[in-house]
């Protein structure tokens, strides 16, 4: 399965300078905050984890369990909430955490539905952005790095449910999800 890995774009290494980066922005911003950390399952798992721990932060974990891609590489541009967080979140601050934010269409749904629940703010880290691809006006407030437009996997970006467990993140040869 590492053979699909046309190429290795960020390191172990590399990952962990941008959640130290981006967890030195959110400890600043949020300092004496009441802050709700908002993993976007599946793909984010790993990101969130590290960078929860490196905020170091008092605050409340959820999760939200999203779909628009099925087994493809396609958005179906239909979002599908599979779980919901558990909490309520009116008059605190939310930060929603995402693995990589693409055409836009599931975050910009998703902020729009948080939002209206009356949180004091709602904002979007996500370790990478690839706005080549952006249909929907939404963009991450903490940004770990631009990417361009080409299949990745590994640090928790799939295909069909694979290569999540690398500790890097790659280019996926195009004949491993063309066929």
């Amino acid at each position: 399965m590492i053979g699909d890995v046309e190429r290795i774009l960020y390191t172990e290494e590399q990952i962990n300078i941008i959640c130290d980066e981006l967890a030195d922005k959110i400890r600043r911003d949020y300092s004496g905050r009441e802050l709700i950390f908002v993993c976007m399952l599946k793909g984010s798992v790993l990101f969130f984890s590290d960078l929860v721990r490196k905020v170091g932060l008092p605050c409340r974990l959820e999760f939200m369990e999203v779909s628009s891609y099925g087994s493809g590489t396609v958005s179906t541009g239909k979002i599908n909430i599979r779980k919901d967080i558990g909490c309520d979140i009116a008059g605190k601050d939310v930060l929603i955490v995402e693995d990589i934010v693409d055409t836009g269409n599931t975050l910009f749904y998703i902020k729009e539905y948080l939002e209206g629940r009356s949180p004091a703010s709602v904002k979007i880290c996500t370790l990478f952005d690839k706005p080549v691809r952006r249909q929907k006006p939404v963009y991450a407030d903490y940004s770990g790095s631009v990417v361009d437009d080409q299949f990745i996997v590994g640090f928790g970006l799939d295909y069909d449910e694979r290569y999540r467990y690398l500790p890097y993140v790659g280019v996926l040869r195009p004949e491993v999800y063309s066929s």
